[in-house]
């Protein structure tokens, strides 16, 4: 069996920033790195810097933003990068596309490199859509004639047929979206960078730059390489993934393991306290003492029910209400419910209280999702949570299983000592 050809190739690449200041630093620290290169040395900087925590306060104004990150990838792979945000997804995308330069590290390619990292890169906001396809093309070393021949093909995907002749300026964040993604698929690049700019297009379009994207790498032989948090996405398009925590690559690999890994350390613990919790809606009561997902060890499994118990205190209450939303990581809400939509009236019980939450045939995709939780007097909500906990779903066979017919809610309280 003939080797595969690598088309990208990625040693030791790190990137390192100062925090609070744009560039390198001061005058006095290019100096000093000068210095130490002229005389053969190291720079001096490398040995100093913190790994990206961002939820951790540090002691250096030095971070690495990616750290030693080095993979290959084979012409017409379709490469997923996964990870927190903060993880050094972006900046790795921006390396490869040359936005900016790497601290340490190599980056060799053969072919040309087409982006989308944000809405309207490389747009000129006063060129129109005609215009800015051309100059596009030009930047990725494209003939006028070529661009020509490819010129309908690419206003028809976008569907910005009426507004290709009206200024960029004037088009909505999705309009641009489209036109940009087009321009960098139609005119053939070697290897297609995207990042997760696609959520801002509808889901019809979605759908489309998918398919494209699926195109590009099976039928044309190029490359893609994907950023995305839409576990589903990631699941369907990609042959291969890598992983990254604290802008260091921790797993590269098939991509349904390297989304197990990222989904097993979404959360440490599937039960949380709510005493005093950050996100409680200023001004509510403390009803919501603690939350636990499941058995508050076992994994939730998508298809199968889910449970999901809430200790209250309802000493201030002669009837309440209790109600939950999930999101996804891009905040969208995608499922909820309350027990006044039903008709359920629940009244306290002598001492301390718990309610089970009972979701049937759980019917959500393997990814992480956040809940929240609200809790009323009968007439309107007196505590509320957003993103209570955050926790992930897995799925229990090898392939994602479509959510059961018959899902919904039941809801019971019950009464035990804590």
């Amino acid at each position: 069996m003939a080797e595969k050809e690598i088309i990208l190739q990625i040693k030791d690449l790190s990137k390192q920033y100062r925090l609070g200041v744009v560039g390198t630093g001061t005058i006095s620290h290019d100096l000093n790195r000068w210095w130490h290169k002229i005389r053969g040395k190291e720079d001096p900087y490398l040995k100093i810097g913190e790994k990206n925590a961002r939820t951790t306060v540090g002691n250096s104004k030095y971070v690495w933003a990616l750290k030693e990150v080095s993979f290959n990838v084979e012409k017409g792979e379709v490469l997923g990068i996964i990870g927190k945000n903060g993880a050094g997804k972006s900046t790795l995308l921006k390396l490869l596309s040359k936005v900016t330069t790497p601290t340490t590290g190599t980056i060799r390619s053969r072919g040309r490199i087409a982006s989308l990292l944000e809405v309207g890169t490389g747009f000129h906001p006063e060129l129109t859509g005609k215009e800015n396809i051309f100059l596009n093309g030009a930047i990725l070393g494209m003939t006028k004639a070529e661009i020509k021949t490819k010129f309908d093909e690419i206003v028809e995907f976008a569907g910005v047929q009426r507004y290709v002749n009206t200024p960029v300026k004037r088009y909505s964040s999705g309009m641009k979206v489209r036109l940009a993604f087009a321009v960098a698929a139609h005119l053939e690049p070697e290897i297609l960078v995207v990042d997760e700019v696609l959520a801002v297009g509808d889901a019809e379009f979605q759908k489309k730059a998918i398919g494209k994207m699926q195109d590009i790498a099976k039928g044309e032989g190029r490359t893609v390489l994907f950023v995305s948090h839409d576990m589903t996405n990631i699941q369907n398009l990609c042959t291969k993934s890598i992983l990254l925590e604290n802008g260091m690559m921790v797993m590269h690999g098939e991509t349904e393991e390297v989304i197990k890994r990222y989904l097993q350390g979404s959360e440490e613990t599937y039960v949380k306290s709510l005493k005093a919790h950050e996100n409680r809606k200023k001004g509510r009561q403390e009803i919501m003492q603690k939350v636990t997902i499941g058995d508050g060890s076992s994994k939730v499994i998508s298809g199968q029910d889910l449970k999901i118990n809430v200790e209250l205190n309802l000493t201030s209450l002669e009837e309440f209400s209790i109600g939950y939303l999930f999101k996804n990581e891009k905040g969208q809400v995608l499922m909820a419910s309350n027990t006044m939509q039903y008709g359920t009236k629940l009244y306290p019980k002598s001492g301390k209280n718990a309610i089970a939450i009972v979701i049937k045939n759980l019917p959500l995709a393997p990814a992480s999702y956040s809940l929240s939780l609200f809790v009323g007097n009968g007439k309107f909500d007196i505590d509320i949570i957003e993103d209570a906990i955050t926790f992930p779903v897995f799925w229990e066979h090898e392939h994602i299983l479509p959510p059961a017919k018959k899902w919904g809610s039941t809801f019971g309280i019950t009464l035990w000592e804590y």
